[in-house]
């Protein structure tokens, strides 16, 4: 059984350093979610058309870890309109939004939390966070290696992660 560990981040760079050191611990990419306001996806992740960051943005992936090329991808992805959330989200957090529908637009933001399985004082917490520009990172993991999901978003500087709820 897996267990959905997720950690809250207040910068694009504690949130990559989270999801690189995940995937050189050896957990699958498709195992990594991120989940941001749309906001928070303009400000820290925008490329501006007007230049080469393009370009750039494919090297960057490329040099720069996973996330870099997770968030180049979040364009494709696009972002998960529940009425009353404006939401951008990236890996297997993406299904279970869309699914969550309308249940979680009567409960916003903490009820699609609630919804993936964050217990419902950690996805307040969260909500808050994410409305204020945070970026959530979070690892679907097997129960032989929760510990090691936590430490390493503890040690990337997650302000709060979560214990871990079954998937």
């Amino acid at each position: 059984m897996s267990k959905l560990i997720t950690g809250i981040f207040t910068s694009r760079v504690r949130a990559e350093q989270a999801v690189d050191e995940l995937m050189r611990a050896g957990f699958a990419t498709e195992d990594v979610s991120l989940l941001m306001s749309e906001s928070t996806q303009g400000r820290e992740f925008a490329i501006k058309k007007s230049t080469k960051a393009p370009e750039a943005a494919a090297t960057g992936a490329a040099l720069g870890g996973v996330l870099g090329a997770v968030a180049a991808g979040l364009a494709a992805v696009g972002s998960i309109t529940v009425p009353g959330l404006a939401l951008v989200a990236a890996g297997p957090v993406v299904a279970a939004l869309t699914g969550l529908g309308v249940g979680a637009a009567a409960g916003g933001l903490t009820g699609a939390l609630i919804g993936l399985g964050v217990p419902e004082h950690e996805a307040k917490f969260y909500a808050k966070e994410i409305e204020k520009g945070g970026i959530l990172v979070g690892v679907y993991s097997h129960n032989d290696k929760v510990e090691l999901a936590r430490d390493i978003l503890n040690a990337a500087g997650a302000d709060k992660v979560t214990k871990g709820s079954p998937a």
